[in-house]
């Protein structure tokens, strides 16, 4: 990074080792929550930090239900069956239609 984009930051490491990001550093690095950091610590003691690769984790139980389906699916296309207007209602009724969502937002500072 050229000298005059140097940016500069710090936190307070707490009695158990952990530490805030600063706000600075996950704007630079585009870290969001669960996002995993990757850190290069050079011979002369000098630490990069950067936002280190997605590893998809795969949850087991979710796994295991999705290949049920899809035997299930394989195994006896027969019970497939449209969605019709009833189970439309009730699913809409159960999850809410008119809630607005932005995942994208920004959250308040008591969220963070």
């Amino acid at each position: 990074m050229p000298e005059a984009l140097r940016i500069e930051a710090e936190s307070t490491l707490t009695d158990r080792y952990q530490t805030t990001v600063p706000e600075t550093v996950r704007r630079v690095l585009n870290l969001r929550k669960r996002d995993r950091i990757h850190y290069t610590i050079r011979p002369n003691g000098e630490v990069l930090i950067s936002s280190a690769p997605c590893i998809p984790q795969n949850d087991p139980v979710l796994d295991q239900f999705l290949e049920f389906i899809q035997n299930d699916i394989a195994n006896h296309p027969e019970h497939l069956r449209a969605i019709d207007s009833t189970l439309l209602l009730r699913i809409n009724s159960l999850v809410g239609r008119n809630v607005d969502l932005d995942l994208d937002a920004m959250l308040s500072e008591d969220d963070e």
